[in-house]
């Protein structure tokens, strides 16, 4: 059986998100809001570890959003693989640090249309893909 997330209910106060696009080396960052259900990209931050974690926090207390979306990625066929279990475990960790709601996107192709935009910033380009997509199943 395969597992694809679903958009859970999101609560009306949650109005302003924060998406991340999980990569080992670099994390595409993008915010939005639902009023609008557009996303701006924003600087992609480029570590790992800890490091990863510190730039975040800083992102976060500038945007303040009121929860997070991360992007998790399958295979065509939506079979799980490594980096969906990475990006759960990011997701997982996010929540845990920050105490913020998390959501998961299925983020199948985001950084194949980013491309495919010519986004000059790839990472960033597919954070907002994902977001915009979140936005865009709120009621």
């Amino acid at each position: 059986m395969v597992s694809v997330p679903v958009t859970p209910e999101v609560p009306a106060q949650c109005q302003m998100f924060m998406a991340f696009d999980f990569g080992l080396k670099r994390t595409g960052v993008a915010s939005g809001n639902r009023i609008t259900r557009t996303a701006t990209p924003q600087a992609t931050i480029a570590a790992e570890g800890d490091a990863r974690f510190i730039q975040i926090a800083a992102r976060l207390k500038e945007w303040q959003p009121d929860a997070l979306v991360v992007g998790v990625p399958f295979h065509p066929d939506g079979a799980s693989h490594e980096n969906t279990a990475r990006a759960r475990k990011f997701a997982r960790q996010l929540r845990g640090r920050h105490g913020l709601p998390v959501f998961e996107v299925d983020e199948r192709y985001s950084t194949t249309e980013a491309h495919s935009l010519g986004a000059k910033d790839a990472d960033a380009a597919s954070a907002c893909i994902i977001l915009e997509q979140f936005l865009r199943s709120l009621p």
